[in-house]
């Protein structure tokens, strides 16, 4: 790796043409141990890693997140799964309808952290049918996909120029 934590947040971007080079596998592992470190509510870790290279499993993704073939093209896909039901056994509904759902977020943005790190282009994916998605990776009831995310080396640049983002004046609320 060899950018620091700011530089890969300043440089991510949503990636969504990818070569067909295969990323190593030791990458991959590390930027799923890396999501892994995330932090979770009661260190409970309510999810779940699926990490889709099969071509046809990766056409029915495609086809389930709104027909975004890009998701397809990718040579990975990690799809992110929430298991509410961990969470819940601690914190109730609260647990399964919100900290399962932020902790996995924060998953996702170590990963997707990690893999701008390795000059690896990603997505994050939310829009798509869960219950299709679910059926695709035959998941358990009670099981929820949260996130599709492509992964593979871009055939772009991956550093454009800073984003347009909303000014601290209109987003920080401070209370002294």
């Amino acid at each position: 790796m060899s950018q620091n934590v700011i530089e890969a947040i300043e440089q991510r971007r949503s990636v969504r043409k990818f070569k067909p080079d295969p990323i190593p596998e030791s990458f991959i592992q590390r930027i799923l141990n890396c999501g892994l470190s995330a932090p979770s509510a009661g260190n409970l870790q309510p999810w779940q890693l699926w990490v889709v290279k099969l071509p046809h499993l990766k056409a029915a993704l495609a086809e389930a997140a709104c027909g975004q073939r890009y998701v397809e093209k990718a040579p990975v896909v990690i799809v992110v799964v929430a298991e509410p039901e961990r969470s819940a056994a601690k914190y109730g509904s609260r647990g399964a309808n919100i900290y399962c759902l932020q902790d996995t977020a924060a998953l996702i943005q170590n990963m997707l952290l990690t893999a701008t790190a390795f000059g690896i282009g990603s997505c994050w994916v939310g829009a798509f049918d869960e219950k299709t998605v679910g059926k695709v990776l035959g998941l358990s009831e009670g099981l929820r996909p949260v996130a599709l995310l492509p992964m593979g080396y871009p055939t772009e640049v991956l550093y454009h120029p800073p984003r347009s983002k909303r000014p601290l004046t209109e987003t920080v609320i401070t209370l002294e």
